[in-house]
């Protein structure tokens, strides 16, 4: 068994790279968009979508050192492995610890060209994206985690890679609102391109495609679209995402920023017209309209649900 620890070297190397570290083996970092939303340039597609403020979301990860994959597309460090792990933080503590790493975060921005309301509000963060580095459903305390977080009066968003489809059918209580990455139309894609640590990644990532239906929350299936590479055979798509009868699904545009850039370079972005293009295709398949977009983060949403449900309510 290893502990939950990161190395004196790994967190050196978080904090350079802006992360706030919140107790052993969690962290927060500020979303551009929430930077952007303090200087009035903007608010993340999420906000345009489904309500949220952006300048009031905790982006953060239990687990930032470990993922159950090594995707080519992903901006983290990568090189993930699957060990054994112990001695994990307390929810509790966890949750105050991240807080306290945001309010940090936040400190050095009052200026003359900040909306001072909003940064006075981001200090109470409403929104909690769980989604910043590794796959959050290896924490094995997730769900008091989420709890948690809801007794603040917190909305959450959760995203997973869905190879640990056995964590989200015991997850209690479920998130707001749950994401399941799907960037491969087929098993050779996935394997070529996600590289999953399991050697049943595929199948594990099917079985939760149809664990979804079961789970009484709002679901999303993300489409991180890479051209050339997985960007093809949209009826394909289309099949897998009937198996997990979502609420919505994102189409989003890989974007060559952090590690990524070591593996798949610019070339690899498709603009948003491609993915405007793709997502359409996707939707003659599936049967489901495409209803709003947001061009500055390449994406764009198709639902069957009307404007006023698909914004989250507390």
């Amino acid at each position: 068994m290893v502990l939950a620890r990161l190395t004196e070297a790994q967190k050196k190397l978080f904090i350079r790279q802006h992360y706030g570290l919140a107790g052993n083996h969690s962290a927060v970092k500020l979303c551009g968009w929430t930077k952007n939303s303090l200087h009035n340039r903007g608010v993340c597609y999420k906000q345009k979508f489904y309500g949220i403020e952006s300048h009031r979301c905790l982006q953060c990860t239990p687990v930032i050192n470990w993922c159950t994959q090594n995707c080519d597309f992903c901006w983290r460090l990568g090189r993930y492995q699957n060990p054994e792990l112990e001695g994990w933080d307390e929810p509790k503590f966890i949750v105050d610890e991240m807080i306290k790493a945001q309010r940090k975060l936040l400190s050095g921005f009052p200026g003359a060209d900040v909306n001072m309301k909003k940064w006075e509000e981001a200090q109470n963060p409403t929104q909690v994206a769980i989604s910043l580095a590794g796959e959050p459903t290896i924490y094995p305390r997730l769900g008091e985690l989420i709890a948690e977080f809801h007794r603040r009066g917190m909305t959450t968003f959760l995203v997973t890679n869905g190879t640990l489809p056995e964590r989200l059918e015991k997850l209690n209580p479920l998130p707001t609102q749950l994401y399941v990455t799907l960037a491969a139309p087929d098993k050779e894609t996935c394997l070529n391109l996600c590289h999953p640590n399991f050697s049943d990644g595929w199948e594990r990532l099917m079985k939760t495609l149809e664990l979804l239906p079961k789970l009484n929350t709002r679901k999303v299936i993300r489409l991180t679209l890479v051209k050339g590479i997985n960007m093809k055979n949209p009826e394909k798509y289309a099949e897998l995402i009937k198996k997990a009868k979502p609420d919505f699904v994102e189409a989003k545009g890989y974007m060559s920023v952090g590690s990524a850039r070591k593996r798949l370079g610019l070339e690899y972005m498709p603009t948003h017209e491609e993915i405007v293009e793709f997502a359409n295709e996707i939707s003659k398949h599936l049967g489901m309209p495409v209803v709003d977009e947001h061009k500055p983060s390449r994406v764009v949403l198709l639902s069957n649900l009307p404007e006023e449900k698909r914004k989250v309510t507390n």
